[in-house]
Order: C-alpha cells, then structure tokens, then sequence
C-alpha cells in the first residue's frame, strides 16, 4: 500500500541518534544513512518497500508535526511494544501513552504512544493475544 513514510527533522544527529535505537529494537533494518544530505531510510525486510524515511524538509523550513498525524510501527509481541517504548523515552522522546491495551480499539491491541525529539507523534502497537 505504501511506498515511504517521510517524517521531518530538524537536527539530524539528534533524530538519528533516537531512531536508529528505535528501529535497531523493532528489527526494521537501516536501508541509508547520509548524513551530508541528512536523511537516512529504513526498510521492511524482507521487501525493499516501505521505507520509513527522516530527513530535514526539502523547502528548508522547519518540520511541524501536524495535529492527528502520525506513523505507528508494527510490534511482534506486547513485551516488544514496552521495549521499544522504554528505548524511545531513554533516547529522548516524550510519553504520549504508556504500554497498555486499547479495548476500545479492539480486544487484543496494546499499544505505546510517543514523541520524537522534534514533536512527531508515534506509536508502536501488537495486534496479537498475549
């Protein structure tokens, strides 16, 4: 369905410094890193596509996190959804909603919500029983 999701930045050592241990616990792995651009992509294994993508606007003015957006990434198990979630705030995101089921979603999904370092709304959620 998707090809990429670009998600803005502003400071790319920061972004990535946030990310990288983010998606390295995810097991998504890192397609490019260019720092001298700045951007760097991730990709779903075992596929080329979609790629998850962080790089600075190309109009160079800065990102701005819309309101009701955001990318939520696929976790395996519950107690990967806490992991990933525990690695994002020791890298400097922000709680938006700590680990827990969301019933109102359906029976079996758990969910963790937060913010990158520039204010983009993410989550990580298991659709699996425990």
């Amino acid at each position: 369905m998707f090809s990429h999701v670009f998600t803005g930045i502003s400071d790319f050592d920061r972004a990535f410094a946030f990310y990288g241990p983010v998606m390295r616990t995810l097991g998504i792995p890192l397609r490019f890193c260019e720092p001298d651009r700045p951007w760097a992509g991730w990709q779903s294994a075992p596929a080329a596509r979609p790629l998850f993508v962080i790089a600075r606007p190309f109009d160079g003015r800065a990102p701005a996190p819309g309101n009701g957006t955001m990318v939520a990434f696929m976790a395996r198990s519950r107690a990967l959804v806490d992991e990933v979630y525990a690695v994002a705030l020791a890298h400097g995101g922000t709680p938006e909603g700590a680990p827990g089921l969301r019933p109102e979603y359906h029976a079996h999904y758990y969910g963790a919500y937060f913010r990158d370092p520039d204010g983009n709304k993410l989550c990580v959620a298991c659709h699996e029983p425990a």
